[in-house]
């Protein structure tokens, strides 16, 4: 089949295609744009928190309503520590400042240099003077974990941190990464708490593969961490705990009342589980998932009505040329052919406008949202969905212009 004469027929009526052309380009624009951001919003959704089998893991919060002097809450946490662990089915459990995932916590400013004005990284602390490695699951890549000559005692209301900070800390591999770049090992160098000459200076001892700060931000930032061995004595406790496999809800259920009777006075007590921190964390990243994938749904609907009604105006306008061509020894796959052939160059069209727009829609979200270069892939199954979704959409109405009797045709001029 020659293609000139459909370019030539589409050059005569060409409102109703060009408006399906820029609908595609539109289509293909957003398509491969909002697919992408789903792909990366369910990446990292998915990303792992450095807690090996999230679903083993909760946390107990402790608050008593009743102040208790520093050797009475650390003793406190002592006694915590200690029922718990009695509990059966417990693996580990742990005294910890805060969870990943849970947007609870606290971060601050660490720096290479006391001549920096700005510090180099905003880093989330985790005090703990317990196993929290073993309790988290966390994998340790270089150096080693804290012994009972690491651990240090604060007494927050007549102490301050950087007076009293300890000399050895744990950081994440993705921290170590950004303080030094390049180098083989960090065990031993020099890192401070804070900037200038009142920052407490300390030694990096060991590194995690990966522990997700409490917000977990999708940005590199989302993963520096720092463990801390310091006993704090602050009203409020959390205490970490693994069970063996399928035991969690067990044990969650029975460490309220296990805390309640280790405590000489009254307190509140709240249980959670990571698994809830990590739904509620991405609650937003979900829904914006669904919406994304409803608008895609909309556009391919809304522009596969289109290729159909253009299809079938241009079949109800050509009904007399459809019976000469038919009355002329033209098969019904001869017409077909032409109202496939003819919607192929008009999606065609728009694919190669739409190709450009989604670069240029891609390049706004890099400068304006910090997204990375939306990947060629993208655009080919972009561009494919659309080319597929033309030929289903004007199969039907190229199918009933095939039917048309040349007879019938010719006589409804």
């Amino acid at each position: 089949m020659e293609i000139r004469p459909i370019l030539s027929a589409l050059l005569r009526s060409k409102t109703a295609p060009l408006l399906i052309a820029i609908q595609v380009a539109i289509s293909l624009a957003i398509l491969a744009n909002a697919l992408y951001v789903v792909s990366l919003r369910q990446a990292a959704s998915a990303r792992p928190s450095g807690v090996a089998d999230e679903s083993s893991i909760f946390y107990m919060s402790t608050r008593p309503l009743q102040k208790r002097s520093h050797v009475d809450t650390l003793a406190q946490q002592q006694r915590d520590v200690e029922a718990l662990s009695a509990i059966p089915g417990v693996v580990s459990v742990s005294q910890t400042s805060q969870m990943p995932l849970s947007r609870s916590g606290s971060t601050s400013g660490w720096s290479l240099d006391r001549k920096q004005q700005r510090s180099s990284a905003s880093v989330s602390m985790y005090f703990s003077a317990d196993p929290l490695i073993k309790t988290l699951g966390l994998k340790l890549v270089d150096g080693r974990d804290f012994n009972a000559g690491d651990i240090s005692e604060l007494d927050t209301e007549v102490e301050d941190l950087d007076k009293k900070f300890p000399k050895g800390v744990i950081i994440t591999k993705p921290l170590a990464d950004f303080l030094f770049p390049g180098a083989s090992s960090v065990i031993g160098k020099t890192i401070l708490y804070g900037t200038g000459d009142s920052a407490a200076e300390t030694r990096i001892i060991g590194v995690v593969e990966r522990l997700q700060s409490t917000g977990a931000s999708i940005k590199p930032t989302g993963e520096y961490s720092a463990i801390i061995p310091v006993r704090i004595s602050t009203p409020f406790s959390r205490i970490a705990v693994r069970t063996e496999p399928g035991q969690r809800d067990r044990v969650m259920a029975e460490a309220e009342a296990v805390l309640r009777k280790a405590s000489p006075v009254p307190m509140i007590v709240r249980a959670r589980t990571m698994e809830t921190d990590r739904i509620e964390r991405y609650r937003n990243e979900r829904a914006l998932v669904w919406m994304l994938l409803a608008v895609c749904g909309l556009l391919l609907l809304v522009t596969a009505s289109g290729i159909v009604g253009m299809a079938t105006l241009r079949v109800a306008q050509r009904k007399k040329l459809i019976g000469v061509r038919r009355a002329l020894g033209a098969r019904k796959r001869d017409i077909l052919r032409y109202f496939i052939v003819e919607n192929f160059l008009i999606t065609s069209g728009g694919v190669v406008a739409g190709l450009l727009l989604a670069v240029g829609l891609n390049q706004l979200l890099v400068s304006q949202l910090e997204m990375t270069k939306l990947p060629l892939t993208y655009l080919a199954y972009g561009a494919g969905a659309l080319w597929l979704l033309g030929l289903v959409a004007v199969y039907g109405p190229a199918w009933r212009a095939a039917s048309i009797s040349p007879a019938i045709a010719t006589r409804s001029a």
